[in-house]
């Protein structure tokens, strides 16, 4: 098998390449393709390959390039994660809306916004170029907002295309560990779970039968030990009867998000943007490559979700391993390409259309797998996959406020597609407006006016408006 990452040079390809030299995952691709825009960071992920240790085998062969349709030739799966605008970006999505008294997160609110604005038209061309030299691959799309990203190339590729993300998976595992019922990998039998990327609800954990999350929610000593259970509080999670996805807490708890964000000594992007700045440079000189990255990595993992942690805690040694995107990725692509000794089908929670037939031109209409929202709408729910792509599984009707909240967010979300398909301004001015960690035109206007300043490539997008 080929396989080719978008975004080639990014700072995660490393936990791809090491996942597919051991394991479960060794000997799945035989060529390992990185594309990026950038030869520089091509060059200093390549160092860090060549200098990791592997176990006895195989390793899948190597090959980078900047020539997408040279990279795309003859791929059966394609990764994408790029970051357009790179880290520095990151600052100003964070930045534009801190100096207006509104959260700045990478992918929550007005952040995540701006972020799509940048991605989409980026992703929409990898995704015309894969049509064009790789018809038969499979996009499997981690760039970010993964859920907005999804829905705005499901016109271009359909069932062909599956955003994935980590956090909700890792919500059920950790849930499952602490109410004593670990899951198997690839199996969510009796897990009930429904949302939008990074804005979801673990309701129901009964892999026998016997709901185990009310004892869970009703047990201090086993929420403590869970992160979500930390963040939240138990009052907070008996009242909602449910564990929500960690993202919820810049929801539930906005203002304290603002200030943990403001008492840090930087933003999560400057910090992030100084590490990879300061790490891509000394790859420059390739001696101890792996050693300097893994190092960078941890780092990294420490300060995610800083803002939510009292000073002085730490995140769990298993939280700081590695093993999320990469595993769910891979996962997902054995399970596409399952050979002749697959026999369990493989359960994972994944970003697509709510009904499978809505990827699909010209298909009759099926049920949905959220109740409540449309059936072109790209949900984040428990999948079964095969060869034949995702396909979505039936969960409960969600309660009246976290119905409300994704149907909120996702028009959000359709604003933001419609203003980069569209060209359409004032889409992107609704859209940062209807937000509710913004709710005001002014501010939306504000908003966009800022970004507009700090990304100026953005007045390209709007078609004469």
């Amino acid at each position: 098998m080929r396989l080719m990452i978008a975004g080639g040079g990014g700072f995660r390809v490393p936990l791809i390449y090491r996942a597919l030299c051991s394991g479960p995952f060794a000997d799945v691709v035989d060529e390992l393709v990185l594309y990026d825009v950038d030869p520089s960071r091509l060059a200093a992920v390549e160092a860090v390959l060549r200098d990791m240790p592997v176990a006895d085998g195989a390793p899948p062969a190597v090959v980078v390039s900047t020539d997408l349709g040279a990279a795309l030739t003859g791929t059966d799966v394609v990764f994408a994660a790029i970051r357009p605008g790179g880290t520095a970006g990151r600052i100003i999505d964070e930045r534009v809306p801190l100096d207006l008294g509104l959260l700045g997160q990478e992918t929550t609110g007005a952040g995540g916004i701006s972020y799509a604005l940048r991605t989409i038209p980026r992703m929409l061309e990898l995704a015309r170029a894969m049509r064009l030299n790789s018809p038969d691959a499979w996009l499997i799309n981690f760039t970010n907002p993964a859920g907005m990203v999804t829905e705005a190339l499901v016109p271009v590729l359909g069932r062909k295309v599956i955003g994935i993300c980590d956090s909700a998976g890792g919500l059920v595992k950790r849930a499952a560990a602490a109410a004593g019922h670990a899951l198997p990998d690839g199996r969510l039998d009796g897990v009930g779970y429904y949302g939008l990327n990074h804005l979801g609800w673990l309701y129901r954990l009964a892999p026998e039968g016997r709901d185990l999350l009310p004892g869970l929610l009703a047990d201090p000593a086993a929420l403590a030990s869970i992160e979500e259970g930390r963040l939240f509080g138990q009052h907070t999670l008996e009242l909602l009867g449910c564990l929500p996805n960690e993202y919820l807490y810049y929801y539930y708890d906005t203002q304290q998000a603002i200030d943990g964000i403001r008492r840090q000594a930087s933003t999560r992007g400057a910090s992030i943007h100084d590490q990879q700045k300061a790490l891509y440079t000394a790859l420059a000189d390739p001696a101890n490559a792996y050693a300097l990255w893994e190092e960078a990595r941890r780092s990294r993992e420490e300060g995610y979700l800083a803002e939510s942690r009292s000073k002085g805690e730490q995140r769990d040694e298993q939280d700081l391993a590695g093993g999320g995107y990469e595993r769910v990725a891979l996962s997902l692509m054995r399970a596409l390409f399952p050979g002749s000794a697959a026999s369990v089908t493989t359960q994972l929670i994944l970003n697509v259309p709510n009904s499978p037939a809505a990827a699909v031109p010209g298909a009759p209409p099926a049920e949905v797998a959220v109740p409540g929202l449309p059936a072109d709408a790209v949900v984040e729910v428990p999948c079964e996959v095969t060869s034949d792509g995702a396909l979505p599984l039936p969960q409960d009707r969600p309660g009246g406020p976290f119905l409300t909240l994704m149907r909120h967010i996702k028009e959000v979300e359709r604003l933001t597609i419609t203003a980069v398909v569209e060209g359409d301004r004032e889409a992107a001015v609704q859209a940062f407006a209807a937000h509710p960690l913004v709710g005001s035109e002014e501010l939306g206007r504000r908003l966009l006016d800022g970004y507009e300043a700090g990304f100026p490539e953005l007045a390209g997008l709007w078609r004469g408006r």
